[in-house]
């Protein structure tokens, strides 16, 4: 009798594996989309005349809207149901890229970095909720190491697609194809849209009313909420500026420096899938987390204060991506059990919202450097976010189970 219970209780891996997958590929377009422009600052600055903070402006923008959407997004979610938010975000992402292509002012990047960040400010929300509600939880570790490697893929495909297109037929031509991308992808998931159907549970009106904010409370939320803020202060410093001020600092040629962050994100995937599998004893998630950004700012300080050729520095990008990789699976973890049932989409709207406010300040901060010549401040101050990192995720331990339970019961 056992034996034929099982099955019934444990969907196919054939349905859980395309929920994913299609989960996957949108998540791979936001990550996509925030780095349309900072690969083609060169361009930029050129046909603009603009100076790096002025163009880490656009992404400070992009971050702030998208950052303020993804709150809202959340109860958005909550109570419609992820699929037709998910939709627009895509088109969105695709009507923004279209317009950075045709811009003729440094005003009209600004307003599509708005509409960009709106498109984006949908995805971890939706993302989080179709994942936690349409795959059994025995393989929810490997769906956040699927979900963060396609965010890594994501943006290692803008500089890998924008710069070589950009150097052969411009700038513009390049930010199109950016589009085509997002357009395509949001075809995909039209096509394969019954896939993504979910409709939330309606709660009883007096208790919805009540209890909507009720999450905020949970001071595990807020923990959860610094540590992806000063995780994206990091991720930003290497998505901008640190290629550049490794290449200042070690004399690497233009091509090699260019590699760095394609490097980074591949490597960084690979950590992921290494991650899925560590992730599926959540008890040491935290340990995880702790020992892949160690890692990882060990390698930023060698950059910072060593000699070190140019051949090794993309290399060195490399180890650093693959530890942040690795702790990525266990990062998703910590919000989870940090989430009490029934309020996925706003927990993760408020949560990674962190992550939008770290990448809306960063670029500013470190711009600031960058236009100063502190080259090795900007490898230093990555050093520094990512040891922050280490605190916080057990920060986030200590706080979240005697919290999370009795949200829970």
């Amino acid at each position: 009798m056992s034996t034929l219970a099982a099955p019934s209780s444990i969907p196919p891996l054939r349905q859980d594996a395309a929920v994913i997958g299609l989960v996957g590929l949108a998540h791979g377009v936001s990550h996509f989309s925030q780095l349309l422009l900072p690969p083609l600052f060169p361009w930029l600055k050129e046909a603009f005349g603009a100076s790096y903070t002025q163009l880490g402006l656009l992404l400070t923008i992009f971050f702030v809207v998208s950052c303020a959407v993804q709150t809202l997004s959340g109860f958005i979610v909550d109570r419609f149901g992820p699929r037709p938010v998910l939709m627009a975000g895509l088109a969105l992402i695709g009507l923004a890229a279209t317009g950075y292509a045709l811009a003729p002012s440094y005003a009209v990047l600004a307003l599509c970095a708005v509409i960009a960040g709106i498109g984006n400010g949908v995805f971890h929300p939706v993302d989080y909720t179709l994942l936690n509600a349409k795959v059994h939880k025995s393989r929810l570790g490997h769906a956040y190491s699927v979900h963060g490697i396609t965010g890594s893929l994501g943006w290692a495909l803008a500089p890998a697609l924008m710069v070589p297109v950009a150097m052969t037929a411009g700038w513009r031509t390049a930010l199109f194809c950016g589009a085509a991308v997002a357009f395509v992808v949001l075809a995909v998931l039209w096509w394969q849209r019954e896939r993504l159907l979910h409709v939330p549970a309606a709660p009883a009106a007096h208790h919805e009313a009540a209890g909507s904010f009720d999450f905020l409370k949970l001071p595990a939320v807020w923990m959860c909420f610094g540590f992806f803020f000063f995780y994206a202060g990091a991720l930003s410093v290497v998505q901008t500026y640190a290629p550049e001020a490794a290449r200042q600092l070690h004399g690497v040629p233009v091509h090699l420096a260019a590699m760095c962050l394609s490097v980074y994100m591949v490597c960084s995937a690979a950590g992921m899938v290494a991650g899925g599998f560590l992730a599926t004893d959540p008890a040491r998630c935290e340990r995880i987390v702790g020992i892949g950004f160690g890692i990882a700012a060990c390698v930023a300080l060698l950059l910072a204060f060593s000699r070190v050729p140019a051949f090794a520095v993309p290399v060195l990008f490399g180890v650093m991506g693959g530890a942040a990789g690795i702790a990525g699976p266990s990062r998703d973890l910590l919000v989870k059990r940090s989430t009490p049932d029934g309020a996925t989409g706003r927990v993760y709207g408020v949560v990674y919202s962190g992550l939008d406010i770290g990448q809306a300040i960063t670029p500013l901060v470190f711009g600031a450097m960058m236009d100063g010549h502190v080259y090795q401040g900007v490898l230093v101050g990555l050093a520094a976010l990512q040891l922050v990192l280490i605190a916080s995720a057990f920060n986030v331990r200590r706080v979240a189970r005697p919290a999370v339970r009795p949200a829970s019961a």
